[in-house]
């Protein structure tokens, strides 16, 4: 049995909070305001991110109760595979694949967006085609390519300057979006009057709010990065459970304060009406001229590089974990032999994600959509394993294994207001398909790997994958 390769114990606390609340606050945030609303109107869409927040801290404790046993890279790849085995391990490993480089590739193509409303003759030059109505410039290519390099930079020189990164950028992401708010709340003649109505003509309020918290997934992913990092904490694992919880709690708010931002600077309905390219934008130049817009700028600009930042992150930890696991080729498994990182799973990332602005931002979309298909698959997974191991501990505890159900429970909920026909958050036709067509590559893949994979001792994959030759108890 070969050594195990480990990852350096780098990441303060404060970072990994910040890991969490970046991934989960990205481009959506300050992009998405105007296209949420028209769903659901200002007070559906803050419900439904609350009532969506409370569903992930019932997952969250999930986590909590195993990053304490497993304090691995993986994250749910590892829950995975000590509750069900190899099989659930790898599907679990491939969705969350997908999920997290699709996040990537959408934080670089929406900081194109950005400059696309700021820069328009910049970005709107060197026309190559259309895609799915949506026109794609070489120059916003340009711009996603930058920013994808540079980040992956940042993440192959040292675990330890992205996790400082990551914490200044939320620090000024919070203060722009709390200074924005502010501002639009202060001028004469903008109020809560613009609020109204408070969910959209022609739907209950109930399925407006339904609408949001079925994006919950979507919205709050980047709290499972906390997981994947856990291999690198510098502190007890025991403190990853409030992390997530505060993490959660703020993006929650962050989401919020943005919502009512956009609709209090102008009427909603009206936003809604106008089609801007970005809404958001709009009504806060209108309301607070270049100021406004370069503080929303800055935020926006925060939202993307934290994201940016987490999931390459969070990507290249997860394709090292299956890599160490023998499950994909173990050139991933190796570390960089001065920054000790895993820099092959980096480069991955960003070569990956580097495809995606050349087919425009919508058909980008319908894969991100489907993504969280896949992202709500993990979340069970964690929670089922949560449940199993709990249930087996000696100092088993009623509340601890009830939430665990919930956990569930809400995984299964998510999962069907997906792909339940007729739900108000159902895949669209295009998501459907790449849904259908990663399934089939990941089988075809699975296939090829099967024989290797069962053939890994169980004592040697067991010590690959969490450490430890033997899957022991939960720690309470």
């Amino acid at each position: 049995m070969k050594e195990r390769t480990t990852l350096d114990k780098s990441l303060k606390p404060h970072w990994v909070w910040a890991i969490a609340l970046g991934s989960a606050i990205g481009w959506g945030a300050f992009v998405q305001p105007v296209n949420w609303m028209s769903t659901a109107g200002p007070l559906g869409v803050i419900l439904g991110f609350a009532i969506g927040g409370l569903l992930m801290i019932l997952i969250a404790v999930s986590y909590g109760f195993l990053i304490k046993s497993f304090p691995v890279s993986g994250g749910e790849f590892a829950y995975a595979y000590v509750s069900l085995g190899r099989t659930h391990a790898f599907i679990s490993g491939w969705f969350l694949t997908l999920g997290y480089i699709c996040i990537v590739a959408l934080n670089a193509s929406a900081l194109a967006l950005m400059f696309k409303f700021v820069f328009p003759k910049f970005i709107q030059n060197m026309q190559l085609y259309e895609v799915a109505g949506w026109d794609v410039y070489f120059t916003e290519i340009i711009v996603a390519t930058v920013a994808l390099a540079l980040f992956g930079y940042f993440n192959v020189k040292n675990t330890s300057f992205s996790g400082r990164l990551q914490f200044i950028f939320c620090c000024v992401m919070i203060l722009a979006i709390v200074t924005l708010t502010f501002l639009v709340g202060s001028q004469p003649g903008v109020g809560f009057a613009n609020i109204e109505p408070l969910f959209p003509t022609g739907t209950t309020a109930f399925a407006a709010i339904i609408s949001i918290v079925a994006i919950a997934p979507w919205a709050y992913v980047g709290f499972d990065n906390v997981p994947q990092a856990a291999e690198e904490f510098n502190f007890s694992t025991k403190k990853a459970f409030g992390l997530i919880v505060f993490a959660i709690i703020a993006a929650a708010i962050l989401y919020s304060l943005m919502i009512i931002a956009t609709s209090m600077a102008a009427p909603w309905t009206d936003l809604v009406d106008a089609g801007h390219i970005w809404g958001t934008g709009a009504a806060i130049q209108d309301i607070l001229g270049t100021t406004g817009l370069l503080i929303l700028v800055v935020a926006l600009s925060m939202g993307i590089f934290t994201g940016l930042n987490g999931f390459i992150l969070s990507s290249s930890r997860l394709l090292f974990a299956m890599a160490r696991a023998k499950f994909i080729p173990e050139a991933f498994a190796k570390v960089h032999p001065k920054y000790k990182t895993p820099y092959w799973g980096i480069i991955f990332t960003v070569i990956i994600a580097l495809f995606a602005p050349w087919f425009g931002r919508e058909a980008l979309l319908w894969v991100v959509d489907m993504s969280s298909v896949g992202v709500t698959i993990a979340y069970f997974y964690s929670c089922y394993a949560a449940f199993t191991f709990i249930r087996k501990s000696k100092a088993k505890s009623t509340w601890k294994v009830t939430v665990s159900i919930l956990g569930m429970a809400a995984s299964i909920t998510f999962l069907v207001l997906l792909l339940f026909p007729g739900s108000p958050a159902f895949l669209g036709i295009e998501s459907r398909i790449a849904l259908i067509a990663w399934i089939v590559l990941g089988l075809i893949f699975y296939l090829i790997k099967r024989k290797d994979i069962n053939n890994i001792p169980e004592e040697e994959l067991n010590y690959l994958i969490l450490g430890n030759k033997e899957i022991k108890p939960l720690k309470e």
